[in-house]
């Protein structure tokens, strides 16, 4: 029989838990709204996955982890771009750039990546071609789905609950006039500090989540933590109409007469750092 459908009636994780039970072998092809992602599975462990509108070859991958330099990464794109991603891992190791645990690792994580994002798809079709293999110039790997099902549900729970807090990215940010939190204690991550850039009343959340290259599950969750540690106010953005068309690619937040005193505070707190 047949597996095919909408999200809305089956869920990624009902999906993901048939085929690990029932430990089946092909293809998962999910049509989302903006992308298609196929998964390929091998005796109900995930084997393979890629997704439209990405780079999903080795050098591309190796590079995204930074196992590759960008010079590297370009060189391979030049010189062995006829390569299958096969002959290019086996060259790799040969020549001493990588390690057979780096391209395991990048290709484990990556596969991952794009399996967890598909828990927050909620629209789309899906069709599961059995006994499809994953395409023959990619290097396949061999995952358990258990822990792969629990940590998907997790964060889908807390996409909903995200949802629920900030439920309209169109809304933009600025600093709040007085913080409640101190600075001189303030401990942000990577990703925290890289929103902070960008934090002005003319960019939209959505804009910053698109310069940031970041998912609305990511940006959501940095924004409710600076929203939870006072740093910053949701606000609606400067000179935007009701429908909110054509407005502007995000660009660094620039220093106004209210916000100068936090933006001094938090370029000091980097430079301590």
């Amino acid at each position: 029989m047949a597996l095919k459908g909408n999200l809305r009636d089956f869920t990624i994780t009902q999906l993901l838990n048939l085929v690990n039970l029932a430990q089946k072998t092909g293809t998962l092809v999910v049509q989302g709204s903006n992308q298609t992602a196929k998964v390929t599975f091998r005796e109900g462990k995930l084997a393979y996955a890629e997704i439209s509108n990405e780079e999903n070859s080795l050098a591309a991958i190796l590079h995204k982890a930074r196992i590759i330099t960008a010079a590297q990464y370009n060189t391979i794109k030049v010189r062995a771009s006829n390569m299958s991603d096969k002959e290019l891992g086996l060259l790799l190791i040969n020549s001493g750039y990588v390690s057979q645990q780096d391209i395991i690792s990048s290709l484990q994580n990556h596969f991952l990546d794009i399996l967890q994002r598909l828990f927050s798809w909620v629209e789309g079709l899906f069709n599961f071609n059995a006994g499809e293999a994953p395409p023959q110039d990619r290097i396949p790997i061999r995952m358990d789905l258990e822990n792969i099902i629990i940590e998907g549900s997790r964060r889908l729970r807390e996409w909903e609950q995200l949802q629920d807090e900030l439920p309209n990215l169109d809304l933009a940010l600025k600093f709040s006039d007085r913080p409640g939190v101190n600075l001189q204690k303030l401990n942000m991550s990577v990703e925290e500090w890289r929103v902070v850039s960008y934090i002005n009343p003319k960019n939209t959340i959505r804009q910053i989540a698109k310069a940031a290259k970041m998912s609305d599950l990511e940006i959501r969750r940095v924004v409710y933590s600076l929203l939870q540690a006072g740093l910053v106010e949701l606000v609606r953005p400067e000179g935007a109409v009701r429908t909110l068309p054509g407005l502007e690619t995000a660009m660094a937040g620039q220093s106004k007469e209210e916000q100068k005193n936090l933006v001094n505070r938090l370029i000091g707190r980097i430079r301590s750092l």
